[in-house]
């Protein structure tokens, strides 16, 4: 059977240019990756992991990945938390949801807690600590995404409406909130 041919054009009823298949005119979408993760806390203070892989390795996160096929974003928020930190946690609520279209993401995040005082490095992770929020290393941050979800949750510990927050007016993930710009496949 012969390799799929496929040519970049702009399919009848479109306005954006796609890669087609030249024999049976299968159009190959290509969307946004979603990723799920939850700002975890425990006692008053929040699980971070430090970051074993690229990009920005070495860098403090919360547990969060893709969305694998099949999978509620709560599962996967609960299945990233077990790989990075071996955590069991129990969602309390959408905390927010963040564009960064500069790489094609989607990102669900949820507030949650731990199940159990358990969690150590998963292989995702070089290590996992629970932070007080003033002891919160913010100088070492992996992503813009996470210091919005850090400031999020702490409106919602404050109060905020249980809705969804959204990235802050004006900010696309390109840069980390002092101004510092973030290099091309960053994350």
């Amino acid at each position: 059977m012969a390799e799929p041919s496929f040519s970049l054009r702009t399919p009848e009823d479109d306005d954006i240019p796609r890669r087609i298949c030249d024999s049976c005119g299968f159009v190959a979408y290509e969307n946004p990756k979603i990723v799920v993760g939850s700002v975890v806390r425990h006692e008053g203070r929040i699980l971070l992991c430090r970051r074993a892989i690229e990009p920005r390795r070495g860098f403090w996160t919360i547990p969060a990945g893709y969305l694998e096929l099949n999978e509620t974003p709560e599962d996967g928020a609960r299945r990233e938390a077990r790989e990075e930190a071996e955590a069991e946690l129990s969602i309390e609520r959408l905390l927010a949801v963040y564009s960064v279209p500069r790489i094609s993401q989607v990102q669900l995040i949820y507030r949650a807690q731990l199940k159990t005082s358990h969690f150590a490095p998963g292989p995702e992770s070089l290590d996992v600590a629970l932070f007080a929020p003033a002891e919160i290393p913010y100088g070492e941050l992996a992503f813009p995404s996470v210091h919005w979800a850090l400031a999020h949750d702490a409106e919602a510990k404050n109060g905020a409406p249980p809705v969804p927050f959204a990235n802050p007016p004006g900010e696309t993930g390109n840069r980390m909130p002092d101004g510092r710009s973030i290099a091309p496949g960053e994350g």
